[in-house]
């Protein structure tokens, strides 16, 4: 008996496993930066929240699977991707040819694009990138404006020093610190620190580089998982839930 009981438990397991593979996983594992207001980050009681997180839990209700945030860092995000340990990125991703070649997309649902930011009582005057000659500069590690400087080389050649942190908390307090002169950052977590902390910071208006669009990122040959996430998410699209969820977060449908 006990012998045919092992054999009816391995048969479960087996058929278990097969269905995990063949239909839809069991549970959604979102890799992302925990602290990148006002995507992914944590509140005063250490729970996770933002505006990607309510997104991909609202995506995954549709979908009817559990989902698991997992914090990641940054800079090693395709890493994380490719080794199975998160199942997609889903953090104000911006959508880039470099990452293409390792990242496969969802359709692109907020734009996005570069700008500096100075500290509140700073007398430096920024009129374009040109202007960030002499100056230290700072940046997060993995992000899209360390890419950009790093592809520019006469631009970067032309600063006193080009910093680079882990984080976007640990480039704001490098900033407030001094450490640096002038972040270059995502202007959509630049807009939220601003609401929260107004007299610490401020916004230059120069676009540096160009315009980016921020989409869900899937593992290469994931294209039958991203398939599922994007009709999900063109669901709460449609029937106005991800403009309640932009509201919420922003005070403006910026949905694309």
């Amino acid at each position: 008996m006990r012998k045919i009981l092992m054999a009816i438990c391995a048969l479960v397991l087996l058929m278990t496993g097969c269905f995990g593979i063949e239909n839809k996983p069991p549970n959604l594992v979102v890799g992302l930066d925990e602290e990148y207001a006002p995507m992914g980050f944590r509140d005063e009681q250490d729970e996770l929240i933002g505006f990607d997180i309510d997104l991909a839990k609202e995506t995954a209700k549709r979908m009817g699977i559990a989902i698991e945030f997992k914090p990641i860092i940054w800079d090693s995000k395709i890493a994380e991707l490719k080794s199975g340990n998160i199942d997609i990125i889903w953090n104000g991703l911006d959508i880039t040819p470099e990452r293409k070649k390792d990242i496969l997309y969802s359709k692109p649902y907020l734009d996005n694009r570069q700008i500096l930011l100075i500290k509140k009582n700073s007398q430096l005057n920024f009129q374009s990138e040109s202007d960030l000659a002499g100056k230290i500069v700072g940046t997060q590690a993995g992000s899209n404006s360390e890419t950009y400087v790093i592809k520019n080389e006469n631009l970067q050649n032309t600063f006193k020093e080009f910093r680079t942190y882990g984080t976007v908390k640990a480039a704001f307090e490098a900033l407030e610190s001094g450490a640096v002169d002038v972040l270059i950052c995502d202007e959509i977590a630049a807009r939220y620190e601003i609401s929260k902390i107004p007299k610490k910071f401020k916004i230059i208006d120069v676009i540096i580089g160009p315009v980016t669009r921020i989409g869900i990122g899937f593992r290469k040959d994931d294209v039958e998982l991203r398939n599922r996430v994007q009709a999900a998410f063109d669901e709460i699209v449609k029937d106005g839930t991800a403009q309640k969820i932009s509201e919420k977060w922003f005070g403006a449908n910026l949905i694309k």
